[in-house]
């Protein structure tokens, strides 16, 4: 029986720790050193309220957390039996089953709970869902809802698209002054596009590094070390972590260090991660000498528009570029960009029930890439939170015949 490969961690995990530790620390201490707290959604104009000079929270972010612990599944129930479907984002209903049962994995980093919301802020790119989670937020606490509609299913992100969505961006503005207590300065907003600029460069270099064979790192790697590109871009503290991990990848690179030793068979993921079967699926990879090299997810906080010279189009133009708002055949187009350039064996579909908009494999898309690349596919059943819709039995039988299936194409 061949020898279980060797996990490799990375050396920056140490600072990344120290990284986010602080991040939720100032959640705590805001409140007494007067700073307000605005959420965010993760694909949303944290920019615009870090140079406002907010504490910013993500609670997309939380809904990962909740997934990551395995405490999702005991608490979706509760917001179900308070009104709400079970049939819709886990994230949603894991957080406010969370909020509802006082329970959160940020009690272990010092935190009483979720740091209440000053306002609350949405763009609707990734989902409505969002705006129905904030608005529930905001009825609770009696403060501010306001937020981004920018339009989906696009092909080509035109004038009309960005010259509607910087409307509705500046008009942000105004009743964001109101609740800081403070005017708003382009400069410093120049200042904060410039440092999230260099903080998605730094995140990009991170996941090109896999079309390196071997891979330096996998998928589970960078669902793990995308952290401060969600909730600290535009801050100097991101930049800084990403030039260290970058600097270690391309040691890795250099001296020939794989990721999954001895790496055979290299995959895309397509969807949301599993967040409470992350290091299961990562183990039975690693097992199979598979490397998954890339995923649309990891690469949904690569904003390469962003312009300090013109922070507000710039903004409207990434945020309004990211892969889950546009159109099936940019998608497609897409995807077969990534299957080349990470020269890619098969695609594995994450269809996740509560997250339909991120699941593309229900609509024929996974036979048109195949018919067009030549390459195998998988879909696994799931979800992004609620393990109660995935088998793992079944995923991991399905995992391994289609690796042997790739190993003989």
């Amino acid at each position: 029986m061949a020898a279980t490969p060797e996990r490799k961690d990375f050396a920056a995990n140490k600072q990344m720790k120290a990284v986010m530790g602080k991040y939720f620390t100032e959640f705590s201490q805001g409140p007494a050193q007067g700073k307000k707290t605005a959420w965010c959604t993760s694909v949303g104009p944290a920019e615009l309220l870090y140079a406002m000079g907010f504490n910013v929270f993500f609670p997309e972010n939380h809904g990962a957390m909740l997934g990551a612990s395995k405490m999702a599944t005991d608490l979706i129930p509760l917001a179900n039996a308070h009104g709400f479907s079970p049939d819709i984002c886990s994230y949603l209903t894991s957080d406010i089953g969370s909020y509802l049962k006082n329970e959160t994995p940020l009690q272990k980093m010092g935190l009483a709970g979720v740091p209440k919301a000053d306002v609350l802020v949405f763009n609707t790119n990734q989902c409505r869902d969002v705006k129905d989670w904030f608005q529930w937020y905001a009825r609770r606490w009696n403060v501010p809802c306001i937020g981004i509609h920018t339009p989906r299913g696009t092909t080509e992100v035109d004038d009309t698209v960005l010259d509607y969505v910087v409307r509705e961006t500046e008009k942000l503005v105004e009743p964001l002054e109101q609740v800081a207590e403070t005017k708003f300065d382009i400069d410093r907003l120049r200042e904060v596009v410039d440092l999230s600029k260099q903080c998605t460069m730094l995140w990009k270099q991170v996941l090109k590094s896999a079309t390196n064979v071997p891979s330096p790192i996998t998928f589970f790697d960078g669902t793990i070390q995308m952290g401060p590109a969600v909730v600290l871009r535009g801050t100097q503290d991101a930049v800084d972590y990403y030039r260290v991990l970058v600097d270690e990848l391309n040691q890795r690179i250099a001296q020939g260090v794989a990721a999954v030793e001895g790496e055979r068979l290299r995959i895309y993921w397509e969807g949301m991660p599993i967040w409470g079967k992350l290091r299961d699926l990562s183990t039975q990879f690693l097992n199979l000498r598979t490397c998954v090299v890339a995923s649309t997810y990891c690469n949904s906080w690569v904003f390469e528009d962003l312009d300090a010279a013109d922070p507000f189009r710039s903004m409207a133009r990434a945020y309004s570029s990211i892969f889950i708002c546009r159109s099936d055949d940019f998608k497609e187009a897409y995807i077969a960009r990534m299957v080349q350039e990470y020269r890619v064996d098969g695609i594995l579909y994450h269809d996740a029930k509560t997250c339909p908009n991120n699941s593309n494999s229900r609509y024929e898309l996974p036979v048109r890439l195949r018919e067009r690349l030549g390459k195998p596919f998988l879909t696994i059943n799931g979800d992004l939170n609620d393990l109660r819709l995935y088998s793992e039995e079944q995923a991991r039988t399905n995992i391994e015949a289609f690796a042997e299936q790739l190993m003989q194409a």
